[in-house]
């Protein structure tokens, strides 16, 4: 859970929050050079997925993830003492590398404390992580903008991220053990070879690239959003996107148990349809529609990839696990380098968020769609396929 926080939390959407600080700070007011550095970060992710790919074959999970988390303390620590914009875009970028090295492994390990037929709570254990560490990440943002003094807020906030990084990483080599912990065998170019053999692979990675597509949208330009669009003040922002944060808590917890009981096809598709909707209702700027509409976007946020990481954890053993999610990463990471530099574009040749959000919402509504051909009896393999 707090490795996540670190690849995610801390390593990707506190970007989100102290974008607007940076952008005016470093980037010179442009919203379109503040996607760029966000498409750094998800480019640095996807190639990471493919070395992630590679090495899954070389080292065990837990290496992996040890890796990845001293790539990622790294960057938050050049983050954080930097004011020129090439060192920081530097940062994002390696944030990206670690954090698909933490990431891929992250659910695996997860999956082994508790019976197959959990995997969904167990992975939404693991991305409960990411929730807690947003929470933190805008409650943070929040105070130090009622605090602010001659530091600017944004480096401020990467260093105290930098601080628990490394408290984290020293944990890691303390604590995590695994005495099953092994290489995966070959999984082909990119792992699709591997990730082939898991039933309804290709709806399975269509519904993932459309949810990377669409919460990169939303969750990285919400605070602009409200901040620019809709009036809101910095702190209030910043308290809406702490929303999303206690919302990702309970939402990765809620819909992975649920899928356990229900199945995951017709959770994943309702899923979705929750989250286009509660992304058109942030667009109304209104409260308290739009903290409703924050705490949909938050469950929805972390409950879909856990329930489309269960269903791959669930179809694949220990040798081909790392291979085929890596894989499915692939579709994952290619949709979020395209993302926020589309978002910031229309942001700038608009004028507004508003277009940024109706395609999100859009994107959301298709992966639905594919989220709905997944096979309808993947819950019944999640209690007789061999754990990885």
């Amino acid at each position: 859970m707090a490795t996540t926080a670190v690849a995610q939390a801390f390593g990707r959407f506190t970007w989100g929050v102290v974008l607007p600080d940076a952008r005016d700070d470093i980037l010179g007011g442009s919203n379109t050079l503040a996607g760029f550095f966000a498409t750094l970060n998800v480019a640095a992710y996807l190639l990471g997925t493919l070395a992630v790919s590679w090495m899954a074959s070389r080292l065990t999970l837990i290496r992996l993830m040890r890796l990845g988390l001293i790539l990622s303390t790294a960057a938050l620590g050049l983050a954080s003492f930097t004011s020129s914009a090439p060192v920081l875009a530097f940062s994002l970028f390696v944030m990206g590398l670690g954090g698909a090295c933490i990431w891929i492994p992250s659910p695996a390990l997860a999956a082994r404390v508790l019976p197959p037929n959990r995997a969904g709570l167990a992975v939404g254990f693991m991305g409960s992580g990411i929730g807690i560490g947003i929470v933190f990440a805008g409650q943070l943002a929040r105070y130090l903008d009622k605090q602010a003094s001659g530091d600017q807020i944004w480096q401020t906030m990467y260093r105290i991220e930098f601080a628990i990084a490394l408290v984290v990483l020293a944990a890691t080599f303390i604590f995590l053990r695994a005495t099953d912990d092994k290489p995966s065998a070959a999984g082909g170019f990119g792992g699709f070879t591997a990730l082939k053999t898991v039933p309804g692979w290709l709806p399975a990675i269509l519904a993932y690239a459309s949810f990377g597509f669409a919460y990169i949208l939303v969750i990285g330009f919400l605070v602009a959003r409200l901040e620019g669009d809709s009036g809101f003040s910095a702190g209030q922002a910043a308290t809406m996107f702490s929303v999303v944060g206690v919302a990702t808590i309970v939402g990765g917890l809620s819909l992975g148990s649920l899928s356990d009981r229900i199945g995951r096809r017709i959770t994943l598709t309702t899923s979705f349809l929750i989250f286009a909707i509660c992304t058109l209702g942030i667009l109304t700027g209104r409260q308290p529609l739009v903290t409703i509409a924050c705490f949909g976007v938050g469950a929805m946020f972390s409950g879909m990839p856990g329930l489309i990481i269960a269903h791959i954890v669930a179809n694949t053993n220990a040798t081909t696990y790392g291979p085929a999610f890596s894989a499915a990463t692939l579709a994952f990471g290619g949709a979020q380098v395209v993302s926020p530099q589309i978002g910031g574009a229309l942001a700038d040749s608009l004028d507004s968020f508003t277009w940024v959000f109706a395609l999100a919402s859009a994107v959301a509504i298709g992966g639905a769609i594919a989220a709905s051909r997944m096979p309808a009896d993947s819950i019944s393999r999640s209690t007789t396929q061999p754990r990885p």
